[in-house]
């Protein structure tokens, strides 16, 4: 069973937080509430979270501020933020909000289907994330047991050497069609650069797969870059 990405929702105004959970149901994800920057930073000490969404003006800890602590956090500082302000102040503000580490700024009211549109697209990128950790993890596992030399065992292993492979292909396949799609709709720059990034390590971990190969002499060498 998939494991359902979780969306940080940050706002003061409990109307605001129902109007962004009915926009968001569609996507079928775990929807998580913060009325407040503490509560959200509260929410991140323990939760993993595939976007963040950060209304801007709130009492207290400001949106700004509050992505500031995000950013400052080794364990938060690479989740999304979009942030969402009902005043636009022209361009400074908005600038504001990319150097505070925002990959997009909305201004209220938006439109619910490009918002639903932008979240999903890092939500599909955080589960294509999610699945690279787990072939990884598989592979590691494969690594630690190159040294037994039963028959069975090494059975064992081309049979999870073939596993893994359909595995990573499945996983190629999907990342190379999500990044044509953001291509093709020119979205926005971080998420295109975010699937590159998803595709060079899976290039990597192709490789070092391909390395583990009967024949190919060249185990022990990906064993120690590991």
């Amino acid at each position: 069973m998939v494991q359902k990405a979780k969306i940080l929702l940050v706002d003061d105004r409990p109307e605001n937080l129902l109007a962004l959970e009915a926009i968001l149901s569609a996507l079928d994800q775990t929807l998580v509430r913060a009325s407040s920057g503490e509560e959200a930073l509260k929410a991140l000490l323990t939760d993993d979270f595939a976007v963040i969404l950060l209304d801007v003006q709130m009492p207290g800890m400001d949106g700004f501020e509050t992505a500031a602590h995000i950013k400052r956090r080794e364990r938060t500082r690479d989740i999304p933020i979009i942030f969402l302000t009902a005043i636009n102040h022209g361009p400074h503000h908005t600038f504001r909000g990319y150097a505070a580490g925002a990959v997009d700024y909305i201004s209220k009211p938006f439109d619910p289907w490009v918002l639903r549109a932008k979240v999903s697209v890092f939500v599909e990128l955080y589960m294509k994330n999610c699945q690279l950790r787990e072939q990884a993890s598989l592979l590691r596992l494969q690594l630690e047991g190159n040294g037994k030399d039963a028959d069975g065992e090494a059975k064992e292993s081309a049979g999870l050497l073939a596993e893994l492979s359909a595995r990573l292909a499945a996983v190629e396949e999907q990342a190379e069609a999500l990044t044509k799609q953001l291509n093709d709709d020119s979205t926005d720059a971080a998420a295109v650069a975010t699937a590159a990034h998803l595709e060079r390590k899976l290039t990597g971990l192709r490789r070092a797969l391909d390395a583990l190969e009967p024949g190919t002499g060249t185990t022990s060498s990906v064993s120690s870059q590991n």
